[in-house]
């Protein structure tokens, strides 16, 4: 979906720009920047493993809405990031070597995953009562599933560091750069979480 936007937002600049394909546009050239910065700030190997683990995302219904969309075992990309998430979270050789085996069991609809309900819930049911209802088989690839894909999409943490990024970068202290004032929030979000250890926080 993200390629496709860029390829749409590329014919609309050079249409605007009345410019060939093959020619340079700066434009385009900043634009593009600063959407594959917030691709790389976006895709990070979780998001991979959460993708990974929604079992919509392989059915039929899902691949045939968009041309030449693909499940997510068969994209490169979402495949290393998934490889160093299960690397972190599962550190022993042994242990991830169950998982991979789980993950082959989900991926290719074997065993119990290959009836007619299981197939049919995938896309019927939310993914979080998918692997409620589906996920014994995969002990381990349930845990994992059900804390990513259980999470509740909230836009408070921007919230929380957009009202962090007005306190920094007030009327007084308007001249700061970008970078700067990142860094700023960043150190203050971070010595707020580590104070909550603190026997004062506590009391």
């Amino acid at each position: 979906m993200w390629d496709e936007m860029i390829k749409k937002m590329k014919t609309s600049i050079y249409r605007h720009e009345r410019k060939k394909g093959d020619e340079k546009s700066i434009f385009y050239e900043v634009v593009y920047d600063i959407l594959i910065d917030r691709w790389t700030k976006s895709s990070k190997p979780l998001h991979c493993m959460a993708h990974s683990l929604n079992p919509r995302h392989y059915c039929s219904d899902w691949l045939n809405e968009v041309p030449n969309r693909l499940p997510p075992h068969k994209d490169v990309e979402i495949l290393e990031e998934r490889n160093k998430c299960l690397k972190r979270y599962f550190p022993s050789t042994k242990e991830r070597k169950m998982v991979f085996q789980e993950f082959a069991r989900f991926l290719g609809a074997l065993n119990i995953f290959d009836s007619f309900d299981s197939l049919q819930d995938r896309w019927l049911l939310d993914p979080k009562s998918w692997c409620l209802v589906h996920g014994a088989l995969i002990p381990l690839l349930q845990n994992l599933a059900l804390k990513l894909i259980g999470q509740p999409s909230s836009s408070s943490c921007c919230e929380r560091n957009w009202s962090t990024y007005l306190f920094i970068h007030s009327m007084r202290r308007n001249k700061i750069n970008p970078q700067c004032a990142e860094d700023l929030v960043f150190m203050r979000t971070n010595l707020q979480l580590l104070s909550r250890k603190t026997l004062y926080y506590k009391e």
